[in-house]
């Protein structure tokens, strides 16, 4: 940082962008060697701020001292942005809310993820700002941190943490106890009209100069009018019997007993403050949403009961809590915090019996502040704002029906955003608890065994999702009913098992089937309904059906975007998509490439742009762009969205595998064969992984394997596999369909490379008869089929056959695709067409 730019800035200088740094404690007190050391270091390096302590001791004042360092030297930065990193996973959506304010597209439209690699890159280069400091608060784990941490940019980092690791990986200022002078210093500022310096130096020597006790201490006296004699002596009598009972090292004597006066002044002040203590005990460390506290309702013969129910109570109680420095209230978010070690002590001092009572009102608390329907976009954020106390509350050990309800609920609405790992880790963890007390048979022990196994599905781990519907569905039935919501959804998710099997005829069937149930017990427009017909349509497809499947998707789509209720906008996102695809299978380019872009703008703007289901139909946009002509496009995007799948859901998704199948078509149509070659090769490897070896699918990436092998000379390669695929292909799906027509035409084209023009003719004629019956004569597939007949029929001579074919073709390709479509040039110049595959999604 330049020193005479510094120099020339007003002190107190707000930097233009300041943001999240939680309020500046007007009693902050010393460690003036401390932040000096610390802004000499910070200087073009990342900083650790760590206490001394081995073991990780909490109440030494890490994070004040940051925001102590945030205010002080604020005027010498032009971006100060604080990031609480408790929780790694909510650490990228902190820095994704940098980007609007550096110029850089949102995380709504670029993604979380994308969003953040964004600000972390601009950070990095110093463009637009590059005097700029992040503070990430309580990182714990360096793993998981480092890499949202700009290392090598021009601005500076800070990071507080427990974590001793964190000396290994960056530089490093150590935080101890205050000093004696800071310690009787900060008391005189605390409590001024009740401590004089050498009752400080008293209060000081008894708390062992640890920075939280001695604000436990300083907001009692302060609030109270305690006198230090009263405090030392209460300091005496009181924490005894309870320092026998924790013996856990992180709880020193001094945090323990200074915070156990607090405790029982507010007992004595307002005992109904004490109870919500307790109660905010029980969630996790980070805020805790106000409005938690406001939208419950709890049984009146609760604990809690007294003050959550009478608002000036609650609004005292709050305030209290505040006042004795037992809470952090922040006004502006609307939250409370309570220090992590306060939060342990004020557990360790209850019984067993005490504990399961206030965690059970806390499961209470955020089964009733959440909402009811998870598929509710706009419900989301109330979701985003419960979900981190989760996990810290143990809400899967409830065994109450609406706390159940609400954990299902939170999983369902991480499974809708995508987040596929966390709600996998959540259902199992249900299941793990509620079986040990629970009859098996159990309603929500159904449901989670069905939220699990959509989930297997997302994750592509179809084995397993149809083990457990096969094991549940017939459970649901006994138990629940022929009609009953979840067995027929258990059904409906039993042929997607199918799809995913590649016996599609058979998946077609039980949605047929499903489809029925449905409009007999709820209606044909019912949201259910349509969301099984699109299912059925998904099916009609996948059998060569492109007609029949545009239909019946077009009228899905028209009811779920007339509904005013019961249709979410990943159903939506969801039926456009499956829309598009269809007006693209049945030949129309150009109108399923401007479907697609609408439905991706959609899905970008209403879902988020990291949403899987809108990378799918990104997916399906790039697959329009280059049927359509624009492989450039086409190309970029398929780039894109081959990282963004990798990064969300990881490699060996079937998202992402069918991106990277996208990408490798498109790079073959730009004529990059060397960089799609290795792709096709690694994708047609890992297909059978995930699919099976005698999927559709499976056989599909052998022939795009195929294709390339003939464009690198290898024609006697391409012939090997196209006739694997073939024979695969004719035996799970029959010749007359779509995907062995495909492999057929290529396969003629093998033959014909390789000399044996008589076999690819046979072959070509053969299989344009079949097209034509199946697709139409104006298909473009039929059309390149007919345009490659025409090379085979000039190799063997027949000139006029040949000439009346091309004549025929051409025109055709100039009424269906435009006469200046790549396709069509490559058969007007008499080169052949090539036909690759992509994976629809299942």
């Amino acid at each position: 940082m330049d020193s005479d730019s510094v120099r020339n800035r007003p002190a107190g200088r707000l930097p233009q962008i300041w943001g999240k740094v939680p309020p500046r404690n007007k009693n902050f007190t010393g460690r003036e060697q401390l932040l000096e050391d610390l802004h000499r270091n910070v200087v073009g390096r990342v900083t650790a701020v760590l206490p001394y302590a081995l073991h990780g001791m909490g109440g030494v004042g890490k994070t004040q001292i940051a925001i102590e360092y945030a205010y002080r030297y604020r005027s010498e930065y032009d971006l100060v942005w604080w990031i609480p990193a408790d929780q790694h996973r909510l650490v990228p959506s902190a820095l994704a809310a940098l980007a609007p304010l550096l110029g850089l597209e949102s995380a709504q439209a670029a993604g979380i993820d994308d969003a953040a690699n964004a600000v972390l890159t601009a950070l990095r280069r110093g463009e637009p700002i590059d005097k700029w400091l992040l503070v990430f608060d309580n990182a714990e784990n360096p793993e998981e941190i480092i890499r949202l941490v700009p290392l090598d940019g021009p601005g500076h980092v800070l990071i507080t943490s427990r974590n001793q690791e964190w000396a290994s990986v960056v530089e490093t200022i150590h935080v101890d106890t205050f000093t004696r002078e800071e310690s009787i210093e900060f008391l005189s500022r605390r409590a001024p009209k009740s401590v004089t310096p050498a009752e400080a130096h008293l209060l000081a020597e008894r708390l062992g100069d640890l920075p939280l006790a001695l604000e436990q201490a300083g907001a009692l006296q302060s609030v109270t009018g305690m006198s230090t004699e009263e405090y030392l002596d209460l300091l005496d009598k009181q924490p005894a019997q309870l320092l026998n009972q924790i013996g856990a090292p992180e709880y020193r004597a001094p945090m323990t007993a200074a915070w156990q006066l607090s405790v029982s002044k507010l007992q004595e002040e307002l005992p109904e403050a004490l109870e919500l203590l307790r109660a905010c005990a029980f969630f996790g460390p980070e805020p805790i949403p106000l409005d938690v506290f406001r939208r419950s309702t709890l049984p009146k013969d609760s604990k809690l009961h007294p003050v959550i129910g009478n608002a000036i109570r609650r609004s005292q109680a709050l305030r209290m809590l505040g006042r004795f420095a037992l809470g952090r209230i922040d006004s502006d978010n609307r939250t409370i915090q309570v220090h992590r070690l306060i939060q342990a002590l004020v557990r360790a001092s209850l019984s067993p019996e005490e504990q399961s009572v206030y965690r059970d009102e806390v499961h209470l608390l955020l089964a009733g502040a959440a909402p009811h329907d998870p598929d509710d976009e706009s419900r989301w954020p109330r979701f985003d704002e419960l979900v981190a106390h989760v996990e810290p509350t143990n809400i899967a050990d409830s065994t109450r029906e609406q706390v159940r309800e609400f954990a299902l609920n939170v999983a369902r609405y991480l499974t809708n955003r995508g987040d596929f790992a966390t709600a996998r880790a959540f259902i199992d963890r249900y299941l793990a608890s509620w079986r040990r007390n629970t009859d098996p048979d159990a309603r929500e022990i159904i449901l989670a065994e069905r939220r699990l196994a959509t989930i297997l599905r997302e994750q592509g781990d179809y084995r397993a999702a149809h083990e457990i519907v096969e094991a549940t569905l017939p459970r649901a039935r006994r138990v629940l009913g022929e009609d009953d919501e979840i067995t027929l959804s258990l059904l409906s998710l039993a042929g997607a098992n199918l799809r995913a099997q590649g016996d599609f005829r058979a998946a077609l069937e039980q949605d047929r089937m499903c489809r029925e149930l449905h409009e007999a017990r709820y209606g044909e427009r019912d949201p259910r309904t349509l969301r099984v017909t699109h299912n059925f349509a998904l099916d009609l497809g996948l059998m060569s059906d492109y007609p029949g499947a545009r239909a019946l998707h077009e009228a899905v789509f028209n009811a779920q975007s007339e509904a005013t209720q019961g249709v979410s906008k990943l159903n939506v996102l969801a039926s456009w998509t499956g829309l598009a695809r269809a007006v693209r299978l049945c030949g129309d380019y150009n109108e399923a490439r401007f479907l697609s872009e609408d439905a991706y703008d959609f899905g970008r703007q209403e879902l988020s742009a990291d949403n899987p289901w809108t990378l799918r139909t990104g997916k399906e946009l790039s697959i329009a762009l280059r049927r359509s002509g624009a492989v450039e496009e086409a190309l970029e995007l398929a780039r894109e969205l081959v990282t963004k799948f990798t990064r969300i859901v990881g490699k060996d998704n079937p998202g992402t595998l069918a991106a990277e199948v996208a990408l490798a078509n498109a790079l073959r149509a730009a004529g990059q064969i060397d960089e799609a070659f290795p792709i096709a090769q690694d994708t047609a490897e890992r297909y059978p992984k995930v699919y099976g070896k005698t999927h559709p699918y499976t056989y599909g990436c052998l022939t795009n394997l195929a294709l390339l092998q003939r464009l690198r000379g290898r024609a006697d390669l391409a012939r090997e596999l196209n006739q694997q695929a073939l024979d695969g292909l004719d035996a799970r799906l029959g010749r007359d369909h779509h995907y062995p027509l495909t492999v057929a035409t290529n396969l003629a084209s093998d033959l014909a490379a390789l000399g044996d023009v008589q076999a690819a003719h046979d072959l070509g004629s053969d299989t344009l008869r079949r097209l034509k019956a199946k697709l139409g004569d104006h298909h473009p597939m039929t059309l390149g089929c007919a345009a490659n007949l025409v090379l085979d029929l000039r190799a063997l001579g027949a000139e006029r056959e040949a000439d009346a074919l091309h004549s025929e073709t051409l025109t055709a390709y100039a009424q269906t695709l435009g006469p200046d479509h790549p396709d069509t040039r490559l058969a007007e110049s008499g080169t052949r067409l090539n036909f690759d595959f992509d994976p629809p999604d299942i």
